[in-house]
């Protein structure tokens, strides 16, 4: 099963993702992957981190001050720092976890050639995972699994239902919030 949570910036796609996780753990299962908070000063966003949700290490994934790399927006990406993250914590995962979690599979994480293989490598396999999906990647991805529309006013269910479908291991029969 893969299931991918979109919806609009701050609707609390990554929020979901992490309730999601806490709950599958206190079951027992085993979850890697990533995940890219936000970096901030204060209230000023200046970048964004990738984490290995396993090993807790981290690097700093885009940042307004770097001169170099790929740029999307005021943010230029560090693809060395991504890589040498995320390729070794999805691999983990893929090798020995219940539950491959990915935030996000967006345009930034995208500049990365090896980590867009390893996604679709994933993907196409019969492992487990949940991630977050940039709703400009809808389309390309809904064929892969079932597409969750976070809203503000579903984020606080989605955790629990999400998590039983996991756990019951099915969810063949549900029809997911989204409507993209």
């Amino acid at each position: 099963m893969k299931i991918f949570l979109t919806g609009l910036p701050g609707c609390g796609k990554t929020t979901v993702l992490l309730k999601v996780i806490e709950i599958l753990k206190q079951r027992g299962l085993k979850i890697g992957g990533i995940i890219t908070p936000e970096k901030r000063i204060g209230q000023k966003r200046i970048g964004f981190l990738v984490k290995d949700i396993y090993s807790g290490k981290e690097r700093l994934l885009a940042s307004s001050d770097y001169k170099f790399g790929p740029r999307l927006g005021k943010y230029r990406v560090n693809l060395d720092n991504f890589e040498k993250i995320a390729l070794p914590a999805l691999q983990f995962a893929f090798k020995n976890c219940d539950l491959i979690a990915i935030d996000e599979i967006g345009k930034m994480e995208f500049f990365s050639e090896k980590f867009k293989q390893k996604v679709f490598e994933i993907l196409n396999s019969d492992k487990r995972v949940i991630a977050v999906l940039h709703r400009s990647f809808v389309f390309q991805f809904k064929d892969y699994g079932k597409i969750f529309e976070v809203t503000i006013e579903n984020r606080e269910n989605l955790p629990k239902e999400i998590a039983q479908l996991f756990l019951n291991g099915s969810g063949e029969n549900r029809t997911p919030f989204s409507t993209l």
